[in-house]
């Protein structure tokens, strides 16, 4: 089966209104599913639940090279209602970024899950595992309303796998039936959120035939990619 669409406002045009979308990358680096976001931007969907390591950085609304596009384009247009993540405001006080305006303001939720935790829960998801037992957060905010149990005398935190409607993933290299190639940090989330999702849309570099990817090289099969679009 041909995986390849002909545009990215193609393979987002029908993301709903109230959908959970996860979407790769590790802060503002050009691993990250930009174009998508873009045209996700340019569709319109609202009320979105976005499940990512950051809430996107201050500033970072351009498509290039230097000034990557983020999430954040998402949310200062108004079309986030919620955000999991690890990393929701910049490291800089200076330099607010748009969740951090409207979570002041109270038009954005933030469920706030510790990186380790964030990326187990979505492996979880992808695995079909329904929760697990980890230590982190145990007697901080993190720990409210979780059910907690001791293991050889330590105590830990019960943690629901996520799952979303959509992943939007950053892969170098695809075949034409979705098996996905990473090179160098775009592994980092992109990989685990491409098994997590009910449709998961990778954005590449380049696309070849089946059988030009080296076995050994794919991380992610085809099974788990639904559309692929050449940026």
């Amino acid at each position: 089966m041909n995986k390849v669409l002909g545009s990215f406002r193609e393979a987002v045009a029908d993301v709903p209104d109230g959908a959970v979308i996860m979407i790769g990358g590790f802060g503002g680096a050009g691993d990250m599913p930009q174009r998508l976001i873009e045209a996700l931007g340019q569709q319109g969907a609202k009320d979105l639940t976005l499940v990512s390591n950051t809430a996107g950085l201050a500033g970072f609304g351009g498509l290039s090279a230097d000034h990557p596009l983020t999430h954040n384009l998402l949310i200062e247009r108004g079309q986030v209602r919620k955000m999991i993540a690890s990393f929701p405001v910049p490291a800089s006080p200076s330099r607010p970024n748009a969740f951090e305006l409207l979570y002041r303001q109270g038009k954005i939720d933030l469920e706030l899950v510790p990186q380790g935790t964030l990326a187990e829960r979505i492996r979880a998801g992808g695995a079909g595992i329904p929760a697990f037992y980890t230590p982190a957060g145990v007697g901080t905010v993190i720990a409210a309303g979780k059910e907690t149990r001791v293991f050889d005398g330590r105590e830990y935190l019960l943690e629901t796998a996520l799952q979303a409607d959509y992943a939007f993933i950053r892969a170098h290299r695809a075949d034409t039936l979705g098996n996905l190639v990473y090179r160098g940090s775009t592994r980092n989330f992109n990989a685990v959120m491409a098994t997590a999702a009910r449709v998961t849309i990778a954005e590449v570099d380049e696309i070849v035939e089946p059988g030009c990817l080296e076995p050994e090289a794919v991380v992610t099969p085809g099974i788990y990619v639904k559309r692929i679009v050449k940026r």
